[in-house]
């Protein structure tokens, strides 16, 4: 292959993996942004929702088939389930917190982590689960590229997820809330906004697109693990924060550069992919000491 060729086969990789990370960091800029809390159990939740698809997929598999229309139904089920767990997780063990230090609430979503990932290591005994999905391996060859309908259907998929969300907090009720409620809760209750209907919708939309990352997952790579949620869950924490944690569209941004990054990065002579880690969190770093607030961030100032 040609280094053009090359070129463009990273470049559609990149855009699968950055998908991936950008709906899991969507919900950790949309938590940060209302509730300026970092909900360190959000990868963990990318897990279970990839549990809840493989488990709805075995029902539905018989019915309709392993394919698209199975893993669509399955994803949108588990969308659903695992944005009411999030709304659970919120009502039972960060609602209390609110009010707390900042370092009493960052172990209390610790502790939900640990929670979440271990109890589904006793339930599937620390096994690998094959996800069961057959997608086939049909595509199109563009010269000496190959892009397969599995990879178009992804991330076609995940941008209408994005865009979605972008519509949705810029043209809806909920959504002005939303932007409201990150700016300033004591005024919106004055104002009569119910802060925590806004706050539970937050933690639903954040949960379910993270569970609909987790369930796409798990169908494109052929199984799940019950500890999938951690290192996904720092890279897009990571990604949140190189777009400017609290933007969406820095989210999704972070997100697509950091699997670029990844992606090219394991082309450069020398270099095997065990190094792609190194060059996400060199970024991070690189970025925190050049703009703290990422790339779409703004700074916040303290009101007295």
């Amino acid at each position: 292959m040609s280094v053009l060729d090359i070129f463009w086969q990273q470049l559609v990789n990149g855009l699968v993996l950055g998908s991936f990370y950008a709906l899991v960091a969507l919900g950790y800029t949309m938590i940060f942004g209302v509730v300026k809390l970092l909900n360190f159990a959000h990868g963990d939740i990318y897990m279970v929702g990839g549990f809840v698809g493989f488990l709805v997929l075995s029902v539905v598999a018989p019915l309709v088939g392993p394919g698209w229309t199975g893993v669509a139904i399955s994803m949108v089920v588990a969308m659903i389930a695992v944005g009411f767990l999030g709304v659970i997780i919120q009502r039972v063990a960060y609602q209390p917190m609110l009010n707390a230090p900042r370092l009493s609430i960052l172990i209390t979503a610790l502790a939900v982590s640990l929670v979440l990932q271990n109890g589904v290591l006793t339930l599937t005994h620390g096994q690998y689960q094959p996800m069961g999905a057959d997608l086939g391996f049909g595509g199109i060859n563009l010269g000496m590229l190959f892009i397969s309908y599995n990879q178009m259907i992804l991330v076609g998929t995940a941008a209408a997820l994005m865009i979605g969300l972008e519509l949705f907090v810029s043209r809806t009720q909920y959504g002005r809330a939303m932007r409201a409620v990150s700016i300033d809760k004591d005024m919106c209750k004055l104002m009569g906004i119910n802060v925590t209907a806004v706050i539970a919708v937050t933690f639903f939309i954040g949960s379910a697109l993270a569970a609909a990352a987790g369930t796409m997952a798990g169908a494109y790579y052929g199984s799940i693990w019950y500890f999938m949620g951690f290192l996904i869950g720092i890279k897009a924490f990571t990604a949140a924060v190189i777009g400017g944690i609290g933007s969406i569209p820095g989210a999704m941004l972070g997100g697509l550069i950091l699997g670029l990054l990844e992606s090219f990065g394991t082309q450069i002579p020398g270099i095997g992919s065990e190094w792609k880690d190194v060059f996400s969190f060199s970024v991070l770093i690189l970025v925190l000491v050049l703009k703290p607030t990422g790339l779409l961030g703004k700074s916040e100032q303290e009101r007295m």
